[in-house]
């Protein structure tokens, strides 16, 4: 996995952790999915990553 990568992967999930819990502070269940959409989609983007190096072996 490309360094790149897997910065941006760890970046996706933080961010959807920080909008995650400022939803649930706040109440807004739309900024709380959003960030749980946000921490799955830096979940696949890493798994894909890992499939990826997995080939390249």
């Amino acid at each position: 996995m490309a360094a790149d990568d897997k910065i941006d992967n760890k970046s996706d999930k933080l961010k959807g952790k920080v909008k995650e819990t400022a939803g649930t502070v706040q109440g807004d269940e739309e900024l709380r999915h959003e960030g749980k959409a946000d921490q799955t989609k830096g979940d696949i983007k890493q798994a894909g990553e890992k499939i990826k190096d997995a080939f390249k072996k």
